[in-house]
């Protein structure tokens, strides 16, 4: 285990998964209300650490039979992190929305999970996040990519569960409209540095 390239893994993943998405402010719904939070947070870390694996491991593969595949890959994940840092600084300058109150009527265990598994396996976003961009940005540590994606991995049991435990305590910040706002310029500079990076070939 190559610590380093482990936490340059968890901070990748962290900073991919943070994005305001559906699937996160699902999350701090259930957090909210208190309702199958656990089964919501583990689904969703369990899903995102299927993809990630399968992201290294595939993309280490196709790599050897193509070639040409890894700089059309790392520049295109460039591009597509560029598109995503500008478009997170855009709703950061232009948004005012913020976390709406939970509703008061409850949802069954089989529902909550539907809801919860077609926000993460219906969503495009998260296959270029987990399996193009991180595989991607794994094939830059050679012999080092379990490290990785173990890195990864972390990060995404650490935010879901503690977005999903600590929603109480967030309530009071992300009912603000300005704090989403300086969440969404932190997102957009993480993408930004990560497409410069991918560039230079980390």
């Amino acid at each position: 285990m190559n610590f380093s390239i482990y936490f340059t893994g968890l901070m990748m993943g962290l900073s991919l998964i943070v994005a305001i998405g559906a699937q996160n402010a699902f999350i701090l719904r259930q957090g909210l209300r208190n309702e199958h939070i656990f089964v919501v947070c583990f689904a969703c870390a369990l899903s995102d650490a299927v993809l990630i694996v399968l992201g290294v491991t595939s993309l280490q593969q196709i790599a050897r039979l193509l070639p040409w595949l890894d700089p059309v890959m790392r520049y295109g994940g460039a591009a597509f992190l560029a598109w995503y840092g500008a478009k997170s600084l855009f709703s950061a300058l232009r948004s005012n929305a913020a976390l709406a109150e939970a509703e008061a009527r409850t949802a069954g265990f089989r529902q909550t999970l539907a809801t919860c598994l077609a926000l993460t396996w219906l969503n495009p976003h998260v296959y270029l996040d987990t399996v193009v961009l991180l595989g991607t940005i794994s094939t830059r540590y050679p012999g080092y990519q379990a490290s990785f994606a173990a890195g990864a991995v972390t990060g995404s049991f650490l935010f879901f569960f503690s977005l999903g435990y600590g929603a109480t305590r967030l309530r009071p910040i992300f009912s603000k409209p300005s704090s989403w706002r300086m969440l969404e310029t932190l997102v957009a500079a993480t993408m930004w540095i990560i497409a410069f990076k991918l560039i230079g070939g980390m």
